[in-house]
């Protein structure tokens, strides 16, 4: 089978441009909260020719995933909210992340997990177990908290749009949990325009003395779901280029198949 085309990054490029486009379409128009964009700003921030933007736009409210608001702007449609529900529903079925944990596991040798917003909230949807004799003990499947001091957590908010930064923000508290986190706004606004820099997440001694963790997106950024693997600090400052790639290479692989 010849493989897909691939950009700069070794990331697969769209086969299909029209289809490709619709969907940056309605990830910008999600990305930018409650207020919408109109054609002239989506041209400018995707860099589309307008006449292009008029034609995705006109589309996707004709099948009920966009709508107009307040005259020319546009906002997400009721159709949007089916998918939404189906994907709610599919992202808690066993077998759907589970497929990335295990295959992150079996590649690293050490602990994995898949992270994603579930309502609201910053949760661990799936875990395996390391095979190396020592290995970063599971987080519990729906642990929920102290997302500013996992990479996970950090990742994801990094892709977030700022209203819901500040929203999770204001229902979570910086908590310490060991000397090495990040309990102010300032310190993890900064920490997260780093991580876009890469769309990496990294800690070291932020969660818990003596482990370190790493994670990537699952699919194209902006992504609401994560994997990343937790290790010992030492052998994954030794190897995290290899373990991002693993990372990398076990989502690319279980999207292909």
């Amino acid at each position: 089978m010849i493989p897909p085309p691939s950009d700069d990054a070794g990331r697969s490029r769209p086969r299909v441009q029209s289809a490709a486009r619709a969907i940056r379409v309605l990830q910008a128009v999600a990305r930018n909260g409650g207020g919408g964009l109109s054609a002239k700003e989506l041209s400018e921030q995707l860099a589309l020719p307008r006449q292009v933007v008029y034609h995705l736009v006109h589309t996707l409210v004709s099948l009920d995933m966009l709508r107009k608001a307040r005259g020319s702007r546009y906002v997400l449609g009721l159709g949007v909210g089916m998918l939404a529900q189906g994907f709610r529903r599919q992202l808690m079925a066993p077998d759907f992340l589970g497929r990335y944990v295990d295959a992150a596991a079996a590649r690293t040798g050490e602990t994995a997990y898949a992270v994603g917003w579930l309502d609201g909230r910053i949760v661990v949807l799936a875990t395996a177990r390391g095979g190396l004799p020592v290995h970063a003990a599971e987080i519990p499947h729906g642990f929920a908290d102290d997302a500013h001091a996992r990479a996970s957590g950090k990742l994801l908010l990094a892709m977030a749009p700022q209203t819901e930064i500040d929203r999770y923000l204001a229902r979570h508290p910086l908590t310490a949990r060991t000397a090495n986190t990040l309990t102010t706004p300032t310190a993890l606004h900064r920490e997260l325009a780093r991580i876009r820099t890469q769309w990496i997440g990294i800690e070291r001694e932020e969660f818990a003395p003596g482990l370190a963790c790493v994670a990537v997106p699952i699919g194209p950024v902006p992504a609401v779901l994560v994997l990343g693997i937790s290790a010992p600090l030492q052998r994954l400052d030794e190897h995290l280029e290899a373990y991002v790639r693993a990372l990398r290479e076990v989502i690319d692989n279980q999207r292909d198949g």
